[in-house]
């Protein structure tokens, strides 16, 4: 079987193969020109290099996340042509045949994709077994063995979620193989569950590059989480004048800002707002629901109740902010900037004398 008979048996063209690898690099960030290397990277991918996805303690939301997109989807092409051997929920042998399939992908050269935490000491390890072995021990064999490392979803990334409240002492996979003195690269890419667009983005470019792109200080890929969510809310208008959401059952107040309800997107590093969840059918804030800060290494527990507003946040532009004072705070933060654009205006000669005299 070519190449391309995959695609061609999924209805997918060779013209809608690159317009796919072209929309996935530009929300990279990555110039015109590296689309045919893409392209040709991911021909070579067809060749199904093996990817071993581990689940540990988690409720495979970022599995049902990555699995239940439109068909075609980027996220089904990129992980077929993947052939994923071993995923203990998807696939279709149980019991010793499984098993065996993970010891033959560990031979191979292969990607490493981590969902949900692990214990993080040897004593909790029975809060976690799989086929009989602690899912410590299977975490820390493979990941010494991978040519990548994808820690997804928050309670991969940071041991966070609801295992992180539990008594199992939940750790993220790079914590675990740090203090297991395991000198291995992570990528993490949080959200609960983590996006199929961050997913498929992350995984294109390491299959380009064979490195990791451009990470953050939480080792984060930059384009992904490389901008606050409030930055981008589209209910930053109804912030910048003040309309904050105080009455949920008040239909004047529907798109108010959310902040007083326990909004963290003045906290929050991800794209939620540019890219939509569902393949762009919506995401929390639009929805309704504020932001819970999913992305952060302070979800959950350092981000809850998370309906409870959050006493104080820092605001770029005004510094640290009181949530019952930040109505006056950004109407003088407004009022100012409105001042010195006026000003600016009349200095460059872009103000009409008419339009000077009314507004002063």
């Amino acid at each position: 079987m070519g190449n391309f008979d995959l695609l061609k048996v999924k209805g997918v063209s060779r013209r809608d193969f690159m317009k796919l690898i072209a929309a996935t690099t530009t929300a990279l960030g990555l110039p015109k020109l590296i689309v045919p290397q893409a392209a040709n990277a991911l021909e070579q991918a067809l060749k199904k290099p093996p990817v071993i996805w581990l689940e540990g303690m988690d409720c495979t939301g970022c599995t049902e996340s990555a699995i239940s997109t439109l068909n075609p989807s980027p996220a089904e092409l990129i992980l077929d042509m993947l052939s994923i051997r071993y995923h203990e929920t998807i696939m279709a042998g149980s019991g010793h045949t499984s098993e065996e399939a993970y010891q033959e992908a560990l031979k191979e050269k292969f990607v490493l994709v981590v969902e949900g935490s692990c214990p993080g000491k040897e004593e909790q390890d029975r809060f976690c077994m799989i086929g009989g072995r602690p899912f410590r021990k299977i975490l820390l064999e493979s990941a010494q063995k991978a040519q990548v490392i994808l820690a997804i979803g928050s309670c991969a990334s940071e041991g966070a979620g609801i295992p992180g409240a539990c008594a199992s002492g939940a750790v993220g996979v790079a914590e675990l193989l740090r203090n297991e003195g395991i000198n291995k690269p992570v990528i993490n890419l949080p959200c609960c569950p983590v996006k199929p667009n961050t997913l498929i983005g992350t995984i294109l470019y390491y299959l380009t590059y064979q490195k990791a792109p451009a990470l953050d200080v939480q080792n984060r890929p930059v384009a992904f989480y490389g901008s606050l969510l409030h930055d981008n809310c589209p209910r930053r208008g109804h912030f910048e004048s003040g309309n904050f959401l105080t009455d949920w059952n008040d239909p004047l107040q529907k798109e108010y800002c959310l902040i007083l309800k326990g909004c963290k997107g003045p906290k929050t590093y991800t794209d939620c707002a540019q890219v939509w969840w569902n393949d762009n059918a919506n995401f929390c804030i639009n929805a309704g629901s504020p932001c819970s800060g999913c992305s952060e290494k302070d979800f959950y527990d350092g981000f809850s109740p998370l309906y409870a507003k959050q006493e104080i946040f820092k605001l770029p532009g005004v510094g640290q902010v009181n949530a019952d004072t930040v109505g006056a705070v950004i109407g003088g933060a407004a009022a100012v900037g409105l001042g010195a654009h006026l000003i600016a205006t009349a200095a460059s000669g872009r103000l009409s004398k008419k339009d000077h005299k009314e507004d002063v």
